[in-house]
């Protein structure tokens, strides 16, 4: 069993959660006026108001004694000095070491790893003005005007998320494109409009050996060369981006268009690596510093800022206390700002990845919830969709509401209409509104006796959904890297309460290694594996239907 649910604190919680299951959040803000300015953090860029939960000081008190209990200052000194708190793999764990505006020496296994960093950014800076200003050219002389991206998950979802949030910046000196799924159907698409003789790839993979990407590359270096009719002209089109040089070259790649990678940084974490080239690619080397840059102030707030006032601690231990303790099940991600279509999906893949265990770090089974399932979509268009369901299913489902003060591309109008819908679906989601009060509308409207008789309990809502609202100035690089760096921290915070493991993936393992052997089966027609009835019934349908 975990030692969490023997601390005083863990305890406290769970009576304090049965306390609050029969308490209104209406009922709480009626008894103190001052709710907002208690359970909101101001930071230069960004506000997160967070009083639209089912908390009040005393919680909020418990849930810092379990941040200070199980140490997560403590951790989080561990993380950023370099201590291998990646358990399972005996790695560090430093995406912050990425983005950090210093030259201090941090040294990992023997290496000063700030040495590292700052060679591939200056690779990174020369490379990406080398491309962005016409001088590197492809293999018949013409300047490169689109890169093409492959990867999957972390070496796809950041950088992709990234330059879609920020796309009003580029200036288009290149056009980047993504190839992250395996279905042929994708890369097809993305190649068929485009010139190889002025295509870049940038080849984005860990290990070089994810099979999903090692395809997409030899798929893109067989158009390639089937339009120069010569393998050396794979120097002048690909880079990659790896911990493994040696994988890259056998695929052809020559070793100075290799850009490093370390084990010190999680896929999911990494886009702040030259994993990101492509968003450097895109926007410009400098708006790729200033996405560091904006990263590095939400690392400076994280380890300087009391727990209490601490924004990314605050997101943790209200997911905690909604998720382990309250038991919500999922969280929905609502950003009302279209440049954030696909942040539900990067934070999708950062959290469920992360904190979607159930063992603990002795490798105990833990009998309590470690995380929600985490979905959504953009405001306006899930109000349309299943917002229904947020305000009257059976189900509570905290959510994070996520906008902007400032549109980039203000239409007059607009953004007020869509701030509007933003703010009045965290009052709905939280006041509701009960049979009097709609039956008492609905007398209003003149509606007869049968009818309000028949629709009124089809109108209440009970209300008292979670929300947090996190409200930006405007999209921009700088606050970008703060929001993202947020959510990284919050993750880590979340795995130290929980006393599970962030940094591995271990289930994603299984499926791929089930894959691999049923690929030869598929080339081979030939059933060598002991499958259960179902898997070799449906492999051997697949295999008569073609």
């Amino acid at each position: 069993m975990s030692t969490r649910q023997h601390l005083a604190s863990w305890k406290k919680l769970q009576q304090l959660a049965k306390d609050k299951q029969s308490q209104h959040m209406n009922t709480l803000f009626a008894q103190d006026n001052q709710r907002f300015e208690k359970f909101s953090i101001e930071l230069p860029n960004l506000l997160l108001d967070y009083s639209k939960n089912l908390i009040d000081s005393e919680t909020l008190d418990c849930l810092l004694n379990l941040a200070k209990e199980t140490q997560v200052s403590q951790w989080r000194e561990k993380m950023l000095s370099g201590a291998k708190i990646n358990k399972t793999e005996e790695r560090a764990v430093l995406h912050t070491a990425l983005r950090r505006q210093s030259d201090e020496a941090l040294i990992v296994d023997g290496e000063n790893i700030t040495d590292h960093i700052q060679k591939q950014l200056a690779k990174m800076e020369v490379f990406v003005n080398k491309v962005r200003q016409g001088h590197w050219l492809g293999y018949s002389g013409k300047r490169i005007t689109d890169v093409v991206n492959i990867g999957v998950g972390g070496s796809n979802l950041g950088p992709q998320m990234v330059t879609e949030a920020l796309k009003h910046y580029s200036d288009g000196s290149v056009n980047v494109h993504y190839v992250s799924n395996v279905d042929g159907a994708q890369i097809v698409e993305v190649l068929r409009p485009l010139d190889p003789e002025k295509v870049l790839f940038i080849v984005s993979s860990k290990t070089f050996t994810t099979t999903e990407t090692m395809t997409n590359a030899r798929t893109s270096m067989k158009w390639l060369t089937s339009s120069s009719f010569d393998e050396k002209s794979i120097a002048k089109h690909f880079v990659a981006v790896t911990a493994n040089k040696e994988n890259a070259m056998k695929l052809g790649i020559e070793e100075q268009n290799i850009f490093d990678m370390w084990d010190w940084v999680g896929g999911r974490f990494s886009l702040w690596s030259a994993i990101g080239l492509a968003i450097a690619l895109d926007l410009g080397f400098d708006k790729f510093t200033a996405l560091l840059k904006g990263a590095n102030e939400m690392d400076q707030h994280f380890i300087q800022a009391p727990l209490s006032k601490n924004m990314p601690v605050i997101m943790a231990l209200i997911s905690v206390w909604n998720t382990t303790f309250l038991g919500s099940q999922s969280q929905a991600i609502l950003p009302y700002d279209q440049t954030l279509h696909m942040l539900t999906a990067y934070l999708q893949q950062a959290e469920m990845e992360s904190n979607g265990k159930s063992v603990s770090w002795d490798g105990d089974e833990v009998s309590y919830a470690t995380v929600p399932s985490i979905w959504g979509e953009l405001g306006i268009n899930g109000q349309h969709a299943f917002y229904q369901y947020l305000h009257q299913s059976n189900n509570v489902v905290p959510a994070d509401f996520i906008g902007s003060v400032e549109s980039v591309t203000p239409v007059k109008g607009h953004h007020e209409t869509l701030m509007a819908n933003f703010f009045a679906q965290t009052q709905a989601l939280m006041v509701g509104v009960d049979e009097n009060q709609v039956r008492a509308d609905l007398q209003a409207k003149g509606r007869s006796d049968d009818y309000i008789e028949k629709v009124a309990p089809h109108k209440v809502h009970k209300g008292n959904r979670p929300t947090n609202t996190i409200l930006l100035k405007r999209i921009d690089p700088e606050t970008l890297g703060s929001l993202i760096a947020a959510y990284e921290h919050k993750i880590f915070v979340q795995g130290i309460i929980l006393q599970i493991c962030s940094f591995d993936q271990w289930g994603v393992e299984l499926g791929k290694g089930l894959a691999a052997e049923i690929q030869k089966e598929l080339e081979t027609k030939t059933l060598c594996q002991q499958h259960d009835c179902s898997t070799e019934n449906l492999i051997k349908f697949y295999q008569q239907s073609k």
